[in-house]
């Protein structure tokens, strides 16, 4: 039985009388040299807690963004997400990676799960997190950015002349950081599928070793942007939004992703706590 085929078997076992099935329930200074060994390594992790941080979100502003912190009421959502963290780790192993977070439909809830998988991230003192946003033709994470003028993903899929140190931003969190989609663009599958794409992604995994990548993309039923991220993603991970996807749509989206690199599938917006299924 694959991957795709236990996950969903574990969909169906909780959700059993279900028509259709109801939701498949955050770096040192950039200008650092690049680290290549463990005692580089070693070196730097001592750095992380100094790592610059020129302002973090109150609770209050966290609350707002609905984006999870580690003094929340609702203990269950953060640990709902330490959960998907821990089965990342697990499949990484000794390195860190770049997971890959769509919908399988649009408006999913991909961009909610993508902040709070990052802030997982960045809660470890030991690890810092880095959010993309491949949302070029609708941005989602523009927010944690305000309203300064500031380069994306796509002015540095554009420009030659940009440094990837000129597209990261602090996002109000601590060991977290943030590159924006930038100026919006129809091109979006263009400029994801480019080579500059591909070796910004591996730039960014190589240059700091306890650095987790995260990918915010659309859904595959809007673009073939899933796809092409998906080529480059160590791991993928798919979010259902509770009530608003059929079995044919989850079986779809679940079919189209490389078994060695499907995590499984998230519940999301379920009247209870957030569910995931492994595969």
């Amino acid at each position: 039985m694959s991957k795709v085929e236990k996950a969903l078997q574990k969909a169906r076992a909780l959700d059993e009388n279900a028509q259709p099935i109801p939701a498949v329930a955050g770096a040192a200074p950039e200008e650092n040299p690049l680290v290549v060994t463990k005692a580089d390594l070693s070196a730097y992790t001592t750095q992380i807690p100094n790592m610059s941080q020129k302002f973090q979100l109150e609770r209050s502003d966290l609350g707002e963004a609905k984006i999870i912190h580690q003094d929340m009421e609702d203990v269950r959502v953060v640990e709902a997400f330490r959960q998907i963290r821990t089965h990342i780790l697990q499949n990484a192993g000794s390195g860190n990676c770049v997971v890959l977070v769509t919908s399988v439909t649009p408006e999913g809830g991909a961009s909610f799960v993508a902040l709070n998988l990052a802030a997982a991230f960045a809660f470890d003192a030991s690890r810092t997190a880095l959010l993309v946003d491949c949302r070029l033709r609708d941005p989602g994470q523009e927010r944690l950015v305000g309203t300064d003028i500031h380069y994306g993903l796509t002015d540095y899929l554009e420009g030659e002349d940009l440094d990837v140190s000129q597209i990261i931003h602090e996002g109000g969190l601590p060991r977290f950081r943030l590159i924006p989609a930038g100026r919006r663009s129809d091109a979006g599958t263009e400029h994801l599928e480019s080579r500059r794409m591909r070796d910004l992604v591996d730039h960014l995994k190589a240059r700091y070793p306890d650095r987790y990548i995260i990918l915010d993309c659309a859904s595959p039923a809007e673009s073939a942007d899933a796809a092409v991220l998906a080529d480059i993603a160590d791991f993928v991970l798919l979010v259902v939004p509770y009530g608003r996807a059929t079995e044919g749509q989850i079986w779809s989206a679940a079919k189209s992703v490389d078994e060695q690199k499907f995590l499984g599938v998230v519940f999301n917006d379920e009247p209870q706590p957030r569910r995931v299924i492994w595969n």
